[in-house]
């Protein structure tokens, strides 16, 4: 409970300036790496599909072959409530001589859950291949062994390497030879790439390079002249391995978010006491159906 004591230097006049509760914010970040979706519900869940394989040759006065496809996993992204509250006694409100309190706790509430989405968010990719975070197949979402009807796929380049040029060209091959899950080629893109704020200066010499990045030969620049990778750079503050790295691509029902409820302030106020209450409250779920919208390097 937030009193008088809590803040006693706004009862007496002479206070210049409050600072340290809230500071200019970076854009929001977690939507430039997460497909953002609507929510009307607890969960939502995403079904794999499994197609055909290749068409075997058919004899001469033989049938056809034939095959069935079925279900494969199923990914469930729940909704989270996120929310924060403060409660300020009547005298606390009454008594403070410069900009209300009850305004300042909104901005910081505001703050928190601001906050709150990004971390959650980039926890995601913080989690790429802690053991526990699995997603609908059993698996983290970068491993070596997401299990398919083909055998073990990858999202996880490896040997695992620090960013250059070099392993990034590796992990864009990787994604130019995926395939679907019985092991059929599939027009897999990358789209952006994803770093922690220790790569940008590096990731924007590599991406952005005229000519190829710390070359003296006069080589092209590889990936910037066929194109790829078009959703540029997303640096993020909230990652937390300075040297792991990865690409999010084009797949469908890949790295996911789902607004379930935006945001919300309300307050009120207490019969007995007079105090006032406030609170914040969002709910959101973060999570991935198909491993495939992201490639991942652990980083040496």
């Amino acid at each position: 409970m937030i009193t008088t004591g809590s803040h006693p230097k706004e009862l007496w006049p002479g206070v210049k300036a409050m600072f340290g509760a809230t500071y200019d914010e970076h854009p929001e970040e977690w939507s430039q790496i997460f497909d953002v979706e609507s929510s009307d519900k607890a969960y939502e869940e995403r079904l794999q599909q499994k197609g055909f394989g290749l068409a075997p040759v058919k004899s001469q006065g033989f049938s056809v072959s034939f095959e069935d496809t079925s279900q494969g996993y199923v990914a469930r992204i729940t909704n989270v409530t996120y929310g924060l509250g403060a409660i300020i006694t009547m005298e606390a409100l009454d008594d403070g001589l410069y900009e209300p309190l009850a305004m300042r706790i909104a901005k910081y509430l505001a703050f928190s859950i601001r906050q709150t989405e990004e971390n959650v968010g980039a926890n995601i990719i913080n989690r790429a291949t802690t053991a526990g975070y699995t997603g609908g197949d059993g698996v983290v979402l970068a491993t070596a062994s997401h299990p398919e009807s083909t055998g073990n796929q990858s999202n996880l380049l490896s040997p695992a390497a620090d960013f250059s040029e070099t392993a990034l060209e590796d992990m864009l091959i990787m994604i130019m030879n995926a395939t679907d899950s019985k092991g059929l080629k599939i027009s897999l893109i990358g789209q952006k790439l994803i770093v922690p704020t220790a790569l940008t200066f590096e990731a924007e010499r590599v991406l952005k390079s005229a000519l190829q990045s710390g070359g003296a030969n006069n080589d092209i620049n590889a990936i910037k002249s066929l194109g790829l990778l078009p959703g540029g750079i997303s640096a993020n503050h909230y990652l937390t391995d300075s040297d792991a790295w990865g690409i999010k691509t084009n797949a469908q029902e890949g790295l996911i978010a789902q607004n379930r409820k935006a945001a919300k302030f309300t307050k009120d106020n207490e019969f007995t006491t007079e105090n006032a209450m406030f609170k914040s409250v969002r709910r959101i779920g973060f999570g991935w159906g198909d491993w495939r919208g992201y490639y991942h390097s652990a980083g040496a």
